[in-house]
């Protein structure tokens, strides 16, 4: 599928007719604008025959599905792996903050009402704004090479509560049983979780001084809630943290398999309505559907289940025929602000953490072509000298695909096709 711009950029009706694509570009009455989807503008005035394009969008907190369908024909099908390392590179540079501030201002007074959520109205935590400007970015992505003329979003309201209830075997929650948490009538968490373990540590049964631990680092997912927290005394904290504890007794203060996730589904009750009003402003008319809908198309039609293909029933055209081809895409990181590595070398040296731009013409994340296959350069070294031969090294990349798969190639054995930016994108034939 090859998608159409008029000499405006305004996007026109995609084609498969590769013929009257081809002879256009050749004959310089038409540019590429884009590569992966391949988008073309024409530099003249073809006339504006659309038709309607609905475009299905299944939202989530780790993957976006999505679907443009006219008529009866799929003009576009992804799936789109958004960012999940928000959180730990908020961690990591609130670490060196610290550790900048403890160097240099001591003695600093504390600031406790600089705080942004106190300044800002209706601010939310960075990792969940991140994902929800993914989900604008993409439909707005879309809408720049398709006329999209109605937009359908699956975004659900989760009651965690009742779904903690449930996994628990627990009675449902009712009423005045919102307002009654499990540590109602406690200081605070820890004291609750304290009581709940008896006042003793869980693995040696000390009844000295407790600590209260994170099963699972904060940094990984973990929270403060007493599912995520379990009593230990400092001796057996330190060891475990250490790696001195035995595994037996070390598995117990590891992360609990049997704790409920719930962390997706408070992201999606902060997100829904973020990209709704976000998304609403464009003007074209939007629609919500719930997952029970997505789930009773899916089934009438006989369909596998899939974040494109719930996309393409979303979109209200499950009988449509589905796409040749369909892109695979992951949002990836596209610049490192860190200028130094943490741990300084010997003689208090700060060796810097960014490396060049460019080496060799290539670029981080850039799509390259080796052996037949396409991947993407994931990391890049530039000529050193060798310590111990006083020669120069030649420069290496990383290339890596989408599925996980890495290898080290010279840049002599690389061809580049494009440059990329935030996103990466893989086509992969239906």
């Amino acid at each position: 599928m090859v998608y159409v711009l008029d000499k405006d950029g305004n996007p026109l009706m995609p084609t498969k007719r590769y013929g009257k694509v081809r002879h256009p570009l050749k004959e310089k009455k038409a540019k590429p604008v884009r590569r992966q989807p391949f988008v073309i503008q024409l530099m003249y005035d073809p006339g504006r025959h659309k038709q309607p394009v609905d475009l299905g969008v299944d939202a989530g907190s780790k993957h976006i599905g999505v679907s443009a369908v006219s008529g009866n024909r799929e003009l576009l099908s992804a799936q789109i792996d958004i960012r999940g390392d928000i959180r730990g590179g908020l961690k990591t540079r609130r670490d060196a903050r610290r550790s900048r501030r403890n160097r240099k201002t001591r003695y600093r007074k504390p600031r406790f009402l600089n705080r942004v959520k106190s300044k800002h109205k209706g601010w939310i935590a960075p990792s969940v704004e991140a994902k929800c400007a993914a989900h604008v970015k993409v439909i707005d992505d879309i809408r720049s090479f398709l006329p999209v003329t109605d937009i359908t979003i699956e975004m659900a309201a989760f009651d965690t509560q009742m779904l903690k209830a449930e996994m628990n075997g627990d009675p449902l929650p009712s009423g005045e049983d919102y307002q009654h948490g499990e540590s109602e009538g406690y200081d605070n968490i820890k004291a609750y979780v304290k009581w709940r373990d008896g006042y003793k540590c869980a693995v040696c049964n000390a009844k000295g001084p407790l600590q209260v631990h994170h099963r699972q680092q904060r940094k990984d997912g973990g929270t403060n809630t007493p599912a995520n927290l379990i009593t230990v005394c400092p001796e057996c904290h330190k060891k475990y943290h250490a790696g001195l504890l035995p595994e037996a007794k070390a598995k117990k203060l590891g992360p609990n398999a049997k704790a409920p996730k719930l962390r997706d589904a408070s992201f999606m009750g902060t997100m829904r309505w973020k990209v709704w009003n976000k998304v609403k402003e464009s003007g074209i008319p939007l629609h919500m559907t719930c997952g029970y809908k997505t789930a009773e198309k899916r089934r009438e039609y006989d369909l596998p289940k899939g974040h494109r293909i719930d996309a393409r029933c979303i979109s209200g055209h499950p009988d449509a025929e589905p796409a040749d081809e369909w892109f695979m895409c992951q949002k990836v990181r596209d610049h490192n602000r860190q200028l130094h590595k943490r741990n300084p070398n010997e003689g208090g040296f700060r060796q810097k953490n960014q490396n060049a731009n460019m080496i060799k013409g290539f670029c981080l994340n850039d799509t390259v072509r080796f052996d037949g296959h396409d991947y993407f350069i994931h990391g890049k070294r530039s000529p050193r000298k060798n310590p111990e031969t006083g020669k120069m090294t030649d420069s290496a990349f990383t290339i890596v695909d989408l599925d996980g798969n890495k290898t080290d190639r010279a840049p002599s054995r690389l061809k580049l096709k494009h440059h990329n930016g935030h996103m990466l994108i893989e086509r992969r034939n239906a």
